[in-house]
């Protein structure tokens, strides 16, 4: 009988065995970022709550509609974070990071919130990697984040994804863009909210997914037609080094992010296998987000990507099978000095770097056999009172069948030698 409890509407929980696989995408996250000298950072959960409004934009859906907000019990506002950019600049900022070697290379991964419509691929807890390089307005940067995420889809077999790029401009040349497109959008038959939005961010409403709303702005001005010379020539240097490590790309004019601190490149992540929720990750410059949190002038650009959606694409384009892993060695006692004898050998393969279980609770053969045979083990160690009188265990192929008789004290090595084989 299970438990009268659930979890939460829209938390999406990962239980094994396909809870290897999240593991497997997230450790790979780590070896890609790791391997780029990026250093883990580790953040809170939740922040002051105007870190986010004045970081994130109170234009946005995220901050107007999707926040988790609470007050504790001293009083102040505090929200689960709903993304990682702004608390990931806070923590580096606070620590006097960027005080230091530029750019600043951190990574990041965890749940993040957001009261959403619950459904396959959108969650109200998610998680996600993040990735900041902080400190540097060099389009190689760019470059470089982009193509850390490029190799991280790649190495979990993933091979339809598809990149899709744009700039914002800068703060100098978008608001002659910004200007451009509300006097378009005000001239559309649009419903009161989406009116509202044209004077307070007209960027958000190319981002409305509504189909009668998309109709109507297909023919909007596109914002890489007002690019000032500086911001087109960083725009050409991404799309040269891109191609320079022959990754490839769609120019995408009308690519829109749902938060307000996208400045110049933008990118996102798309897989067409996941229908409606086919965005598997993204990112962008944020060239003046340190300034909006009260902070110096500190360009930056990053990343976060979706680790349950990249976890739907992997089992979608059936990349998943390999990272699901067991033990590789299974213990069979038969009696209760077997038992002592085999819970010894267990943790001395493990210690030798064998992955390792045994059974418990005093099974028959049978059942124990069963057991090893679930946990996609590659052998099986099986004693008895004969083997423990001939000083010997018996060593079972799972795979051929094959049993031969080997001395306790040959185990280990006999198990190492056969594991290093091809």
């Amino acid at each position: 009988m299970s438990s009268n409890f659930q979890a939460p509407k829209g938390v999406n929980e990962y239980v094994p065995p396909r809870s290897a696989i999240y593991l497997a995408a997230r450790d790979a996250f780590a070896a890609v970022a790791t391997r780029a000298g990026y250093s883990y950072l580790e953040l809170p959960v939740f922040e002051d709550t105007a870190l986010f409004s004045r970081g994130v934009g109170e234009s946005t859906d995220v901050v107007s509609k999707e926040m988790y907000t609470f007050e504790d019990r001293g009083g102040r506002s505090l929200t689960l974070r709903p993304e990682f950019t702004v608390g990931v600049l806070r923590s580096v900022l606070q620590h006097n990071l960027h005080r230091g070697e530029l750019p600043v290379k951190v990574w990041a991964t965890g749940p993040a919130f957001r009261y959403e419509r619950a459904q396959a691929g959108r969650y109200r807890q998610f998680y996600q990697v993040d990735l900041e390089a902080i400190g540097s307005e060099d389009p190689a940067v760019d470059v470089e984040t982009i193509a850390l995420a490029w190799d991280w889809y790649r190495e979990l077999g993933l091979t339809r994804h598809s990149l899709h790029l744009n700039s914002l401009g800068c703060r100098e040349c978008r608001p002659v863009y910004r200007a451009a497109l509300q006097e378009f959008l005000r001239g559309l038959d649009l419903d009161e909210a989406t009116r509202a939005r044209i004077e307070l961010n007209p960027l958000r409403v190319l981002d409305d997914k509504r189909p009668e709303v998309r109709a109507q702005v297909e023919a909007a001005p596109v914002v890489t037609d007002y690019l000032c010379g500086a911001c087109k020539t960083h725009h050409d240097k991404v799309r040269e080094l891109l191609a320079d490590l022959e990754i490839s790309w769609v120019d995408d004019p009308r690519l829109v992010r749902g938060l307000d601190y996208y400045t110049r490149t933008t990118y996102e992540f798309d897989h067409p296998l996941l229908g409606a929720q086919s965005g598997i990750g993204g990112g962008g410059r944020y060239d003046g987000l340190s300034e909006d949190i009260g902070g110096p002038p500190l360009p930056g650009i990053g990343f976060g990507l979706g680790l349950d959606r990249t976890v739907l694409a992997m089992e979608a384009e059936e990349a998943a099978a390999a990272t699901v892993a067991g033990v590789t060695v299974y213990g069979v006692p038969l009696g209760e000095e077997a038992q002592r004898r085999i819970f010894g050998l267990v943790a001395a393969l493990r210690r030798a770097g064998i992955a390792a279980d045994m059974s418990y609770d005093g099974k028959k053969l049978k059942g124990a056999m069963r057991g090893a045979d679930r946990s996609g083990a590659a052998y099986a160690v099986i004693l008895g009172e004969r083997d423990i009188a001939a000083g010997s265990a018996q060593l079972k192929d799972l795979a051929s069948g094959d049993q031969v008789a080997v001395p306790l004290d040959e185990i280990v090595t006999t198990l190492k030698e056969r594991l290093s084989q091809p």
